[in-house]
């Protein structure tokens, strides 16, 4: 079973599978974060949705560069968890499945690609903070954070 956060799903609504990948970035002590201004505004981890017939790895590639700006190397697996989110940029009542990674860093390409978008580097021990609106994000982050200092 994959664990939930957020709210519980209401049993009159249909809700839409959505598979999508995030990561943790860091480096020297900081995490790259993108800032999403629309629809709501919020940090977030980089990523997103996993499109039809695309791999879970090509479209963590796709989104860190759409939304950050920066290229990233050696994806690895962390954990994955749901929530049942609206989606109003789709028009959808969606459960996210979101599969979140841990990675490098590896070139910053330009500037992010995706409209309402930003990019910053965050010191770590502020990210959890920051990861409120999403308590899976900030969850996952924890749990780095406390493995990163235990060596």
């Amino acid at each position: 079973m994959i664990r939930r956060f957020g709210a519980v799903p209401e049993r009159s609504i249909r809700y839409t599978r959505r598979p999508g990948a995030y990561v943790i970035l860091p480096y020297r002590g900081m995490i790259l974060l993108t800032y999403q201004a629309a629809p709501f505004w919020e940090f977030q981890l980089p990523g997103g949705g996993i499109d039809l017939g695309e791999s879970p790895i090509r479209a963590l590639h796709r989104e860190v560069l759409e939304e950050t700006g920066w290229s990233l190397s050696k994806p690895r697996r962390i954990g994955v968890f749901r929530k049942f989110v609206d989606m109003p940029e789709y028009n959808l009542k969606a459960e996210k499945v979101c599969t979140i990674y841990l990675a490098q860093p590896a070139c910053r390409i330009g500037p992010p690609r995706e409209a309402d978008h930003s990019a910053h580097w965050v010191p770590q021990n502020l990210v959890p903070s920051l990861l409120k609106k999403n308590s899976g994000d900030q969850h996952f982050m924890t749990k780095y954070l406390r493995r990163a200092r235990a060596g």
